[in-house]
C-alpha cells in the first residue's frame, strides 16, 4: 500500500477513498451553494444559481458570472476551489492506480505463486533437518 508523508504521519492512500471524497464533494457543493445563496445575494439569487456556482468553482470551471462581493463569498469561493483541485487529484490517482493494479495482476499472481514454491521447499528442507537431527541423536 502506498503512503502520503504528512509531517510526522503516514497515511494509507487507497481507492477506498475516492466513494467518500465524491461524496463529501457533492454534499460540500449543496452546503456551499445553500452558503452562497445566504451570504452572496446580490451575485447568488437563487439556490438553483448557487449550484451551478458552486459547481462551477469545484469542478474548477471558475466564476459563472460575477465574483463574489463579500469576504465571506471569496473565502466560500476559494475553500471550493481548492477542495476541487484536491477531489480531481484523487479521483486522478485513483483511476490511474486501478489502470497500474491491473497491469501489475499477473505479475503479482507470478510472484505469489514464487512465493508459495519457496516456502514449501523451506518446508520439506525444515523436515529433512529435522529428520537429520533425529538420527544423529539415536546414533
Amino acid at each position: 500500500m502506498k503512503h502520503v508523508v504528512v509531517g510526522p504521519r503516514r497515511l494509507p492512500i487507497s481507492s477506498a477513498w475516492l466513494v467518500p471524497v465524491l461524496l463529501v464533494a457533492v454534499l460540500l457543493v449543496v452546503v456551499s451553494a445553500a452558503a452562497a445563496t445566504a451570504i452572496e445575494t446580490r451575485t447568488v439569487d437563487s439556490f438553483g444559481r448557487g449550484l451551478w456556482w458552486a459547481t462551477s468553482l469545484i469542478t474548477t470551471v471558475g466564476f459563472i458570472g460575477e465574483p463574489p462581493e463579500t469576504t465571506a463569498g471569496a473565502l466560500l469561493s476559494a475553500l471550493l476551489m481548492i477542495l476541487g483541485f484536491l477531489t480531481l487529484a484523487m479521483v486522478s490517482a485513483s483511476l490511474a492506480a486501478l489502470f497500474v493494479r491491473e497491469e501489475e495482476m499477473p505479475l503479482l499472481e507470478e510472484e505469489s505463486s514464487r512465493d508459495q514454491e519457496i516456502l514449501d521447499l523451506l518446508g520439506r528442507l525444515e523436515q529433512r533437518l529435522d529428520a537429520i537431527e533425529t538420527r544423529l541423536r539415536s546414533e
